[in-house]
């Protein structure tokens, strides 16, 4: 009896250790690498020069990140006065404007009048006949000696000349007598002419606005910032800035974009990898996936630290064989949520129980 009961245990401690065997070959042991599962391309929503870059290859960005950023083309005040008229706003074709109002921005002078003047009625000399561009004149008005001022002569045509109106007030369509005195002596008289009103500068644009420096009613000087734009037009007029930024967390996985350089609307600016698209590949041999299939849970463990774990889902199991491999072998994907721990390019090892 001793001796039957020691061959029924022999049997029971064989047939455990069969099941034990088939057990652990019934589990997943595989080494994964950490990829993009997705990668978005960001496009340049408008022509022009690009300003500066802001990242480089491989460099972690966070939504609302600046990539790149374009220069702009910047109009100036071509001399002192006031803005009269805008006819632009942010997001707004500038050449559109400039082709239904003359102008994108209208600058009143701070010199308002002109004189279309001749040498018709000067006093008669050789002198007085004979004026010069550049040269100061004083002007009384012929019916209200008390308007007077002081000029300068811009443009001379033969007998015509042109004065532009530094000094005094008048009435447009004033006639005047010119003097080369101040004190309007009759010998000094060279001529008379007519006020007009100095009409405004047209101030042009061309391309996309981005900003408008001023508002109506404001005081400029000459050489102040007007207006900013960039080439070309904005989809739908909607204006989206000189900055170009990421959409989300992700990783840079190529710059296209150089400072200096221009660049087509819709041209390459960048690559990126989002944080929120990573996953494991892995290259399993087809033997191993006999139990493993579409939406199971593995656990997932980085090689360089087996404390740090995750939980994944396969989300496909690719249904061509990898060429290259030694036995017959199919790439698996799978799902999991990184931490600031996980990066690109990160073995990962796989493992997972099936019953």
């Amino acid at each position: 009896m001793k001796r039957i009961g020691i061959i029924i245990l022999t049997l029971a401690m064989a047939a455990g250790l069969i099941t034990g065997a088939s057990a652990a070959a019934a589990d997943l042991n595989a080494t994964g690498t950490v990829t993009a599962g997705e990668t978005v391309t960001v496009f340049a929503p408008i022509g022009g020069t690009v300003g500066s870059v802001s990242v480089e290859k491989g460099m972690k960005v966070a939504a609302g990140d600046v990539l790149a950023e374009m220069q702009t083309a910047k109009i100036y005040a071509p001399e002192d006065g006031t803005v009269t008229g805008v006819f632009v706003q942010p997001g707004d074709d500038a050449d559109q404007a400039v082709a239904s109002y003359g102008a994108a921005i209208y600058l009143e002078g701070a010199r308002l009048y002109t004189v279309s003047a001749s040498t018709n009625k000067a006093y008669s000399s050789a002198e007085t006949t004979f004026v010069h561009v550049g040269e100061t004149v004083y002007l009384q008005c012929r019916t209200a000696k008390t308007r007077t001022g002081v000029g300068r002569i811009t443009a001379v045509d033969g007998s015509s000349y042109t004065v532009q109106v530094n000094e005094g007030s008048f009435v447009v369509g004033d006639s005047l007598y010119l003097y080369r005195d101040a004190g309007f002596t009759k010998e000094s008289r060279i001529g008379s002419g007519s006020i007009s009103r100095v009409s405004p500068v047209a101030v042009s644009a061309t391309g996309a606005v981005v900003s408008v420096a001023v508002k109506e009613g404001d005081t400029v000087k000459k050489g102040d910032l007007l207006i900013e734009t960039l080439e070309g037009t904005w989809d739908g007029y909607v204006m989206t800035g000189t900055a170009i930024r990421a959409g989300e967390e992700s990783v840079v996985a190529e710059v296209a974009a150089e400072s200096g350089t221009a660049v087509a609307k819709g041209g390459l600016i960048a690559k990126l990898y989002p944080i929120r698209a990573m996953r494991v590949e892995a290259v399993i041999p087809a033997d191993d996936l006999k139990e493993l299939k579409t939406g199971d849970t593995v656990t997932l463990e980085l090689a360089t630290d087996e404390t740090k774990r995750y939980e994944g889902t396969v989300s496909r199991i690719s249904a061509l064989a990898e060429e290259d491999a030694e036995t017959v072998s199919y790439r698996v994907y799978i799902d999991f949520t990184p931490d600031d721990e996980v990066s690109f390019g990160m073995s990962m090892e796989i493992s997972a129980g099936r019953e």
